[in-house]
């Protein structure tokens, strides 16, 4: 089955900066991706390549089999929702419906209807008077309708406050299980991402730390609770993601098969999604920004 997303080696520069280095991703269809790092990693940037919004330096990507923004067939194929939602401010929101409808070939007008009705949206009411989360739902309901293969969403619902964000996420759930599509949310809030998403991508540093499906990547990497000489000393095929040193006791963050850690002189238990990606990220940062952020800092 063609990968819904693959890169190889994609590597991006703008100027002396390395946004991307030698990414490689091969993600399977039907998958809603939680793309998640610090700011700086690359995100929006792998994003925008993804959309055919910008090249490679060198390396390559595909999306849906073909390169990025191939033909306007291939386009149609893609919905994308960008940071701050933008929409046009002077239109009305009936207006957007009506532009999205002549520029896509396989706009689905009942659907954008009904997606704006559940919004609750007036149709009459100009874009630029709408609150931050209407904007939101408006710009999700024109990537909608289109009825993409894939709808990629870069930090779509980061200015959103507690109740826009969870309708936010509600109808994107929706929408996915509605039109059969995969998707790739960007986000900052691994909450956002546990409650939608079941695909991982880590990007730290510029490069994928690592990706893969969630339950099967919570299944391979557990916590390891014991004396800092015995956590120190594990066993051969055990990768250490990050270790944090108390007084009394360490905690690693290892990658392993279970049967390995079996019988060792520590604590064995399985981390959190927040655990896990907060390992990879501390492990890729450069040692003058360590120690790592904390939970609350690292969710902002």
């Amino acid at each position: 089955m063609t990968p819904v997303l693959e890169a190889v080696r994609l590597t991006k520069r703008y100027g002396r900066h390395q946004a991307l280095a030698d990414c490689d991703l091969h993600i399977p269809q039907g998958r809603v991706i939680g793309l998640v790092g610090p700011n700086g990693a690359g995100k929006s940037t792998l994003l925008n390549l993804s959309c055919g919004l910008i090249r490679p330096s060198s390396g390559s990507i595909r999306v849906l089999g073909a390169e990025p923004a191939a033909s306007p067939a291939h386009l149609a194929r893609v919905g994308f929702v960008a940071q701050d939602a933008p929409v046009y401010a002077g239109l009305s929101v009936a207006d957007h419906l009506r532009l999205g409808a002549k520029l896509n070939p396989g706009w689905d007008g009942s659907l954008a209807r009904r997606r704006i009705a559940r919004a609750g949206l007036d149709p009459r009411h100009r874009a630029g008077g709408l609150s931050g989360g209407q904007r939101a739902q408006l710009s999700l309901t024109l990537a909608v309708a289109k009825r993409p293969e894939l709808l990629i969403l870069d930090e779509p619902a980061a200015a959103l406050d507690p109740l826009a964000r969870a309708g936010f996420l509600d109808t994107l759930s929706e929408s996915v299980a509605e039109l059969g599509a995969g998707a790739v949310l960007s986000s900052h809030a691994l909450a956002d991402v546990e409650r939608v998403c079941d695909y991982l991508i880590v990007l730290a540093g510029s490069r994928v730390q690592v990706a893969g499906d969630v339950s099967a990547l919570l299944a391979d990497h557990h916590r390891l609770v014991g004396r800092r000489e015995d956590v120190a000393a594990l066993p051969p095929g055990v990768e250490t993601v990050r270790v944090e040193h108390a007084p009394r006791e360490s905690t690693a963050i290892v990658r392993a098969e279970r049967r390995r850690l079996a019988g060792g002189p520590w604590r064995v238990a399985t981390p959190d999604l927040e655990e896990l990606v907060l390992a990879y990220m501390t492990r890729a940062a450069p040692a003058t920004t360590r120690p790592a952020p904390t939970t609350t800092e690292a969710s902002r």
